[in-house]
């Protein structure tokens, strides 16, 4: 944002702050399951959505259902990505640490 002069003397810059999303426990946590095949080629994966917190939460628990899946992924836009269809899996392990995970379709 450029600099703007102002002769106003109650005249304040606004400020960027980046607001610090605290993560829910996860119990509070909502997380819906889905399968996914728009825009990848024809090709499943399964889409984790609704984690309310933090990213570096998010990919930690990212890492934890790749490695539990055995397969690739990534977090993108607030949801996690797993390759191929693995929602009974995603979604037994969800249950499993403690957060309220259910199936999309």
């Amino acid at each position: 944002m450029p600099l703007v002069y102002s002769t106003n003397p109650d005249f304040n810059i606004p400020s960027e702050e980046k607001s610090v999303v605290e993560t829910l426990p996860p119990a509070r946590q909502k997380l819906t399951v889905y399968l996914d095949r728009r825009n990848r080629g024809g090709k499943q994966v399964t889409l984790v959505k609704g984690f309310v917190g933090s990213e570096e939460d998010l990919t930690e628990l990212g890492r934890k259902l790749k490695s539990r899946c055995g397969t690739g992924g990534s977090v993108k836009d607030g949801e996690i990505l797993i390759q191929g269809d693995c929602r009974d899996k995603v979604t037994a392990f969800l249950t499993s640490m403690g957060y309220v995970a259910k199936r999309g379709n």
